[in-house]
């Protein structure tokens, strides 16, 4: 199981790490912190959707190619909802209230094309914006370590989104395109994500890295499918400032 592999990981890691919260059904949502803990730091966030807890093994192999540049990991944003994917529904991507933590937070919440108020599988805004414990713990860290970008790997359709509400960094997009092969686009009808709302509320750089051909067939079982991504952050880091 992904979060047993997780919460050993975080036993034995002895560089910085905490706990940014804990998940409706009770199981701690991890973050390691790698590279200098001095100057600006990004946040990488990994399987906010069940289904694609595979990135949480990416995550994995980015905190053992740590950047130079400090920034905060944090491989299983949503680890209710990947032990139901892992153990019942694999194509569950929500959390275990039936809520899609990538349409909780506040930016322009609930305004999807997709949205719907029906706990399910996928889709659901919840009650409020941040009203999953899940979102809430993500954004208050976020707001805490106050990063100079973000960024929110999932699976799949190699594919890198950075707009939204007409706003965003284009430029940092063609980075991580260079890095993995990935086209970088701009979508329509989605909101409340995690890179939404840290553009629009924070005013901050994020993108959204969609890894694996879409060929791939939810869940992705294997972390070489998507093996392109293994270098992403060291390339941004490395490449951004110039």
């Amino acid at each position: 199981m992904i979060y047993d592999i997780v919460s050993r990981f975080y036993a034995g890691y002895k560089s910085r790490k905490c706990i940014i919260g804990y998940s409706f059904q009770g199981r701690a949502i991890y973050a390691f912190h790698v590279g200098s803990p001095c100057g600006r730091q990004y946040i990488s966030t990994y399987a906010i959707h069940g289904r694609e807890w595979i990135t949480a093994r990416l995550a994995l192999r980015h905190i053992k190619r740590p950047t130079k540049q400090g920034g905060w990991i944090i491989p299983l944003v949503n680890p209710d909802g990947a032990v139901i994917s892992q153990t019942k529904y694999p194509m569950w991507k929500a959390n275990a209230r039936g809520v899609d933590l990538n349409v909780n937070f506040d930016a322009d919440w609930g305004s999807g094309r997709l949205n719907t108020t029906a706990r399910g599988g996928e889709n659901c805004i919840g009650d409020s914006p941040f009203s999953e414990s899940e979102s809430s713990a993500l954004a208050r860290f976020t707001l805490k370590i106050k990063p100079y970008v973000t960024f929110s790997f999932h699976t799949k359709g190699g594919e890198i989104y950075w707009e939204f509400d007409g706003k965003g960094d284009e430029r940092g997009a063609q980075i991580l395109s260079e890095a993995t092969g990935y086209k970088v686009k701009t979508i329509k009808g989605s909101a409340g994500g995690y890179k939404d709302w840290c553009i629009q509320k924070l005013g901050i750089p994020a993108y959204t890295i969609e890894c694996g051909a879409d060929s791939l067939i939810h869940p992705i079982k294997s972390v070489r499918r998507i093996s392109e991504c293994y270098g992403a952050l060291q390339y941004f880091t490395k490449n951004y400032e110039k």
